[in-house]
């Protein structure tokens, strides 16, 4: 098998299986992890699946934040391992200060599910050195609270250090600022998303495959390593 490369499951999530599909489809070694347990199980990457972790109570990721798994995958992080935050994942990561911002309920404030064009700007991150700068992907989305915010200083910075990974193409899905879709940190190596790849990574359950490139950037740099 290849790399070990980890999936959290918190009460309340449910694409931790795919995301572990996806994990193996990519050609690493799928590695589920629990979220009370901190102990990562010598993994080398994290993905952080979708879902409602402890049911959405006080904020999105409020709570999950404070698991033990996120403490070691915290420390992880600042030492460059490489992470990728899910559509509640996302929320996750940025309620743990790993990304700024904050993911809010949807402008329209209805629950959105469809499949959605993404365009692929950053091409430097630890998940997404597969795509071609400016390729545009389809992959589900599925959220109520998606709508991507940031102050105009934080929104300036990321634009300017490039570290929009993937903005919304044709309608703005949930109201998020300058129709970002993800983000990276500084460093490259944590990625949060709102969209799902991982349900976009083979022909038989659509509506594409261009999902597993987000699986297989990271293997390869893994691999490279």
């Amino acid at each position: 098998m290849g790399p070990r490369v980890g999936v959290v499951t918190f009460p309340g999530s449910l694409d931790d299986r795919d995301a572990l599909r996806a994990v193996r489809l990519a050609g690493a070694e799928p590695i589920p992890l629990w979220h009370g347990d901190k102990w990562l199980d010598n993994v080398v990457a994290v993905v952080l699946p979708g879902g409602f972790s402890y049911g959405d109570y006080l904020r999105c990721g409020a709570i999950a934040r404070f698991s033990p798994a996120m403490e070691s995958i915290i420390d992880g992080a600042k030492h460059g391992m490489p992470v990728l935050g899910i559509c509640n994942g996302f929320q996750v990561l940025c309620e743990a200060h790993l990304l700024p911002g904050a993911l809010i309920r949807n402008d329209h404030r209805k629950f959105v599910c469809r499949d959605q064009r993404l365009r692929i700007e950053n091409t430097s991150s630890a998940w997404t050195t597969g795509y071609a700068a400016g390729q545009e992907i389809l992959v589900p989305l599925k959220n109520g609270e998606g709508g991507y915010v940031a102050d105009q200083h934080t929104l300036d910075e990321l634009e300017g250090e490039g570290r929009v990974v993937a903005r919304y193409v044709g309608d703005n899905p949930n109201g998020s600022y300058r129709a970002i879709a993800g983000i990276s940190n500084a460093a490259g190596n944590v990625v949060g998303l709102m969209p799902h790849p991982e349900h976009a990574v083979e022909a038989l359950t659509g509506p594409s495959t261009d999902g597993l490139t987000f699986f297989t950037s990271v293997l390869q740099q893994l691999v490279a390593r």
